[in-house]
């Protein structure tokens, strides 16, 4: 028997169940072939983290969905184990995504676990540099286009047209049905669906993807009512709030500078059907959302990450009430997906250098 082996049979007679990827937790809740192996890095099970900070600060209680948890920081892992895993059975032996960087990183990871070659086409000087050390370290061939987010998506669409390449950014289908599995888990750890689910919006994939779990589990009476959507854009990329695209999108929360969502529609429908709706902050909101939420509830978010708790921020400063209300707001990268960013503005790192002394060091830190 071999090493693995003895583990899983470990497991199995103490009654111990580990986190086996969201294929594999909820694989008959998914629209893919039957008998795909899953490439999997055990995505999902992300923790439901308690914020008593927004709590009190709306009267709601607050949970925040923390997807920086995922194998490669952010929630793009869960798409990307469905999307790789059906490429791989369906026989590819390539795969492109365009990127702002999350995608990039989680599908070179991927793509190494599946032994196929990661093609990237990410938007010149667009992206922060921890995401393309992950790309570039799980060995995806990177190229750099003179160009937006939608121009390299649109590349990438000709690409897997003409060549013997799969697309597996989220206008894949594949990718939306392992994201849904975030609501599922929602539900299974609350026990019902939230009032309110509130995230960052960028190319729009996400939100639809909550809502489709949200109303398959419904549907199936693993819960007894639907959230109100609420999905939040940079101001300066926010073109689900007015209507039209951004032809040059321009936001310091990288990950959500989209100008024309590939997933328009179906976000439009979730929000539409949830009774829910889109809103713009500002980049100044998102960063000292983002630095608030690191220094009161101790979760490091990415800059993009945090426009969801900015929303709520902006709400509640505008008047609207969540008072007795359940709500979820997705977090859906780390922090250390690009430090310089959350760094910026924020003055010498450190206050003070002192000698290997107990009382000078005291003495700095106001205690003496």
């Amino acid at each position: 028997m071999s090493s693995q082996e003895q583990a899983a049979a470990a497991g199995r007679f103490t009654g111990v169940h580990q986190w086996r990827g969201v294929i594999e937790e909820y694989r008959e809740l998914l629209e893919i072939p039957a008998g795909v192996e899953a490439v999997t890095l055990r995505e999902g099970g992300t923790p439901l983290v308690a914020s008593e900070w927004l709590s009190g600060v709306t009267g709601a209680e607050v949970w925040l969905k923390v997807e920086g948890n995922n194998p490669t920081a952010s929630f793009k892992d869960r798409g990307m184990t469905t999307a790789i895993s059906v490429a791989k059975h369906d026989g590819a032996q390539a795969v492109v995504c365009a990127s702002t960087g999350n995608t990039s990183a989680s599908m070179a990871a991927y793509a190494a676990k599946a032994g196929l070659k990661p093609l990237v086409l990410v938007p010149e000087g667009k992206i922060a540099a921890g995401k393309m050390a992950q790309a570039i370290l799980h060995g995806a061939q990177v190229i750099m286009v003179r160009g937006n987010f939608d121009a390299c998506l649109a590349l990438a669409r000709q690409l897997a047209w003409d060549y013997p390449v799969e697309l597996v950014n989220s206008v894949n289908p594949v990718r939306l049905q392992g994201q849904k599995t975030a609501a599922f888990e929602v539900v299974d750890f609350l026990g019902d669906a939230p009032d309110h689910h509130l995230l960052p919006v960028g190319n729009a994939g996400n939100i639809a993807a909550y809502w489709l779990g949200y109303t398959e589990y419904q549907r199936l009476g693993r819960s007894t009512r639907l959230p109100q959507m609420r999905g939040f854009q940079a101001e300066g990329a926010s073109p689900l709030v007015t209507g039209e695209p951004f032809p040059d999108p321009e936001t310091k929360a990288t990950a959500i500078r989209v100008g024309n969502p590939a997933s328009w529609k179906l976000a439009e429908a979730a929000v539409h059907e949830s009774e829910g709706r889109f809103a713009a902050v500002t980049d100044e909101r998102i960063l000292a959302a983002q630095r608030e939420l690191a220094s009161r509830d101790g979760v490091f978010v990415e800059p993009a990450s945090a426009a969801g708790v900015a929303g709520v921020l902006q709400d509640v400063a505008a008047g609207v009430s969540y008072a007795g209300t359940r709500m979820v707001v997705t977090v859906t990268g780390h922090g250390l997906k690009d430090t310089v960013t959350a760094l910026e503005g924020m003055g010498p790192v450190v206050d003070t250098v002192v000698d290997a002394d107990v009382r000078a060091a005291a003495a700095a830190a106001g205690l003496a």
